[in-house]
Parts: structure tokens; C-alpha cells; sequence
């Protein structure tokens, strides 16, 4: 299981900074009334580090966008240039904004619009530092017109033209790349040093040109170096941020953009399609795009593709979060006659996004496949078979599938010991411990991973499976009355499947 190196204490300590608008300069709210898909939008920042994420052409870039036009350093023909009348659907474009300005008002939040009206954009923008930092910055040296001149064995610059690499960026640099670039440095290439290329060391003292850096490596100096030389409070911008990464660099870039939001005081909203890059990041700190609709919490690409109608399988079940997914699998795979490839489960991370993904997801008409919801027990959303709405049995799913496999645990012990991977042998000593965690846990999301430690560290997801495992073979009736609730959405193995434009049977 994935563990940040930012400690909880620190995305508290941020959420809370947000709640209490202590910020100098901080973009709050966007609410959207029309712009390109959307209409009556509204997205919060309630965290200095969001994520927006979405398929090709969701609205990812609108919604960057939109967090630019409050701010004058960047113009909204970054983002929204308008090509004469094939642009026509500008018109009438506008965006609400609640803003935190103490150069404007000093207490609270205050309230401005964008709009695009008679061919051109009207607002009242304010002063904040404002960097983007577009796809292009991944392009190679090897690329850059601009560098052109560079490429050339006689090609020098006199030493006052050379910048050492400053401390607290080489540090960060560092910590994302694992790399030393402290004898890194930038050489000014024009007079005003607009344009600047890097000149790097290996460890034995051997000295490259940018021309020979990874597109991603580059990158990464690049932006870090502008991120630690930019004033507090500013707004950072970021298209693709695993753009050129490792997966590994991406996580670790995250995590230093959370660390800069701690230490400087900066916000940054950024999009991507890797979900590497909202490990590090809380539910509230994502947003999905898709559409023309947003929704908030930490979806998986695999829901997204669901969401936007881009799936293979027949139907989608979209459930509250991973072990209620695990929990439906199992049940599926109990039940005889079921195509069990051709449904899809995703997982959505609340009960509010699960059941509003799936009313949008069957009443889009481009779906081709229906979906269902299914709730845990404890939610405030009541089951609805008319509205395809399910509930798990039990409050917890947790708590329900370990109390059910404790009330037969005499029975069971050995098959349990055998599912945990250990000698059956083992049996009783497992018992023990599964009664002694019984006793003593105090939180159900936990009990699985107590009993991976208490048994040697096994991973808390084989705990989970085998527990799952017991229930299902042990209550072969309640898990048929359950799933014959919503079988009749159930693509069934009998039934004929298109695979590659042939029918198959």
C-alpha cells in the first residue's frame, strides 16, 4: 500500500489553513456558468494542491485555464484564443470567481467575474504572480530553435554568463529526481537571459550540456528553479505533470509541490492522466472533468473511462471505495452464469460521487452500456431499484464480513489458515488472534491489516481476500439474495458478445 513521505500532520495543517483563509492571495471558488462544456460548474480549492484529471478532451484545460483569468500576468489568449468566426461559441462566456485578495480586502473572501462579450474579455484582474508551465517544457534541447545556436563545438560563454544552481532548488531537484545537481549550472545565452541553457557534471567531474539531459530531467530543474524564486502566494499552473516522468519522479514531484504549498505559500492546480500523481494528494484535492461536469474525490483512470463511456464491459457497477469493489467481485465470482469479464467495477471514493457518477453515466446518451450503484449499508442515500440504486448488507462492509466469518470461525479456522497461506496446523492460533482483534479494534477500516500484523505482516489485501473467500462459501444464501437483487442488469456467459466485430457466442 502506498505511504507518502508527506505526514498526515502537514495535509491537516494545509486543509485548515485553507478553511481559515489564511492565505494572502488564494483562488477559492470557480463557478463557471458557460464556457466551452460547461455549464453552471462550480469547483473548490479546498486544498493549495489540486488535481485536475479527466479523459482527452473532458475539460481538463478549461478548467486550468479559468483559474488564470483572475489574475493579469497571464493573458486569456493563453488558454482561450478566439480564431475569428470559427470561435463563434465564445460569446457570452462567463466565469465567477470568490478570490482571497488582502491587497484588495482584507477580511474574508470577495467575488469577481470573466466574461467574453462583443469579441473580447472583460475583467477586473488582480495582481498575483501567475506561472504556467505547458506541455512544450518537456521539449529536447535537441528541438528548441532557440538553442540552435548552442549546437556547435565552438560554441562558449564568458564566466559571467554562468549561474551556479541555487541550494534550495538543487535540494529539491534532488528529492524528486534522486539525483545531485548541485554542480549544475545555467549559461545565458541572450542579453537579457531569456534564454539559458543547462550545463550539468557527473559525479567524476565530466561536464555535459543540456543537449545530452533527459526531456524529463530538464524539465524538473527547470520549473523547480522557477517555483523556489517566485514570490509567496503566488498561483503555479502545471499541464501534464508527469509529462516526461517516471512514475516514482512523479510522486515525488507531487510531494515537493506539497511540501513548496507548506513552506511558501503557494498554490498550484495541475492536470494529468497518471494516477501516480494523486497518490500523495487527499480526495478533496482531485477533481474530475468529464463532459462538461466536475466531480470531487480520487477516482482511478480505469473509473474515468467508465464515467466517459470509454469501456469494455457490458455493464458498470459503481460502488463507494476499493473494499466494497473486492467485496462485489467475489460475489460475482460465486455466482454461477454470470459473464463476470464483461461487467466493470469502480470504485468512487464516497457514496455522493458513486451515486451521482451513475445517474449521469445512464442518463448520457453516447453510454452505451447501463451501470448500477451499490452503497455500503451506512449511507445517507436510500437503495432504489427503479433508479437502479443497491445497498450492501450490514452498516460497515468491514465490519459485516468479519463478524459474519467470526460467528463460524470453529468451523472454518483451518480454511481460513490455509487462505492466509498458512499451515492448517495453524488453525488454532489464528482463531486466537482473530478473536483477540475482535476484542480490541476500535476502528473497522483497520481490522483487516491488525490481523496481517499480528500474523507476520501479511499484506492486508490477502487478509481482506481470504476473509471475503470464507464469507462467500460460508453464506452461499445471503450472497444469492444480495445478488439476485440486481441480477437482471447481469450480463450473462450465455448471452452473445461483440469482440472485434465478430459475434461470438
Amino acid at each position: 500500500m502506498f505511504k507518502s513521505e508527506i505526514r498526515d500532520s502537514e495535509i491537516v495543517g494545509l486543509f485548515e489553513k485553507v478553511q481559515k483563509k489564511n492565505y494572502k492571495k488564494y483562488l477559492y471558488k470557480i463557478s463557471i456558468e458557460k464556457a466551452r462544456s460547461y455549464e453552471n460548474a462550480v469547483i473548490t480549492f479546498d486544498f493549495p494542491v489540486t488535481a485536475l484529471i479527466g479523459p482527452n478532451g473532458g475539460g481538463k484545460t478549461t478548467l486550468l485555464g479559468a483559474a488564470a483569468l483572475p489574475y493579469r500576468d497571464i493573458k486569456p489568449s493563453h488558454f482561450f484564443s478566439k480564431s475569428g468566426r470559427f470561435d463563434e461559441s465564445m460569446q457570452n462566456w462567463k466565469v465567477e470567481y470568490e478570490i482571497i485578495d488582502r491587497d484588495t480586502k482584507q477580511q474574508d473572501t470577495f467575488k469577481r467575474t470573466a466574461k467574453f462579450t462583443n469579441f473580447r474579455w472583460s475583467r477586473d484582474a488582480l495582481h498575483r504572480e501567475t506561472r504556467v508551465f505547458g506541455v512544450s517544457r518537456t521539449v529536447p534541447a535537441s528541438e528548441r530553435p532557440d538553442l540552435a545556436r548552442c549546437m556547435s563545438r565552438k560554441f562558449d560563454v564568458k564566466p559571467s554568463a554562468i549561474t551556479a544552481m541555487p541550494s534550495e532548488a538543487a535540494r529539491a531537484v534532488a528529492t524528486i529526481l534522486d539525483k545531485d545537481v548541485s554542480d549544475f549550472s545555467f549559461l545565458k545565452i541572450d542579453a537579457k537571459g531569456k534564454i539559458t541553457l543547462l550545463a550539468g557534471q557527473t559525479p567524476s567531474g565530466d561536464k555535459y550540456s543540456e543537449f545530452h539531459f533527459g526531456a524529463g530531467e530538464s524539465s524538473i530543474i527547470r520549473m523547480v528553479v522557477a517555483l523556489e524564486t517566485m514570490a509567496e502566494n503566488s498561483l503555479v499552473l502545471i499541464e501534464e505533470i508527469e509529462n516526461g516522468l517516471h512514475p516514482l519522479a512523479t510522486i515525488r514531484l507531487v510531494e515537493y509541490l506539497i511540501e513548496l504549498a507548506g513552506r511558501r505559500k503557494i498554490q498550484v492546480v495541475f492536470t494529468s492522466h497518471s494516477n501516480d500523481a494523486l497518490k500523495p494528494l487527499p480526495d478533496k484535492a482531485i477533481w474530475a472533468a468529464i463532459r462538461g461536469k466536475v466531480y470531487q474525490g480520487k477516482l482511478d483512470i480505469a473509473s474515468l473511462r467508465a464515467i466517459s463511456g470509454v469501456v469494455d464491459s457490458r455493464l458498470a457497477i459503481f460502488v463507494e471505495d476499493a473494499f466494497a469493489k473486492v467485496w462485489i467481485e467475489e460475489m460475482l465470482r460465486n455466482t454461477d452464469g454470470i459473464a463476470v469479464d464483461a461487467v466493470g467495477i469502480y470504485a468512487m471514493e464516497g457514496d455522493g460521487t458513486a451515486l451521482r457518477v451513475h445517474k449521469d453515466h445512464n442518463i448520457n446518451p453516447t453510454t452505451a452500456q447501463k451501470s448500477v450503484c451499490i452503497l455500503d449499508g451506512d449511507s445517507k442515500y436510500p437503495d432504489d431499484s427503479a433508479l437502479s440504486v443497491f445497498k450492501l448488507p450490514g452498516e460497515s462492509p468491514e465490519r459485516y464480513v468479519f463478524t459474519k466469518v467470526l460467528s463460524v470461525l470453529d468451523d472454518v479456522s483451518g480454511e481460513l489458515a490455509v487462505a492466509l497461506l498458512k499451515p492448517f496446523e495453524k488453525a488454532a492460533h489464528i482463531q486466537e488472534i482473530v478473536n483477540s482483534v475482535a476484542n480490541t479494534n476500535r476502528d473497522e477500516h483497520t481490522i483487516f491489516s491488525q490481523i496481517g500484523k499480528r500474523l507476520g505482516l501479511i499484506p492486508e489485501a490477502r487478509v481482506r481476500e481470504a476473509f471475503l473467500s470464507i464469507w462467500a462459501r460460508s453464506f452461499p444464501e445471503e450472497l444469492k439474495t444480495f445478488v439476485d437483487g440486481f441480477r437482471q442488469f447481469l450480463p450473462k456467459e450465455s448471452q452473445e458478445v461483440q469482440l472485434g466485430g465478430a459475434i461470438q457466442y
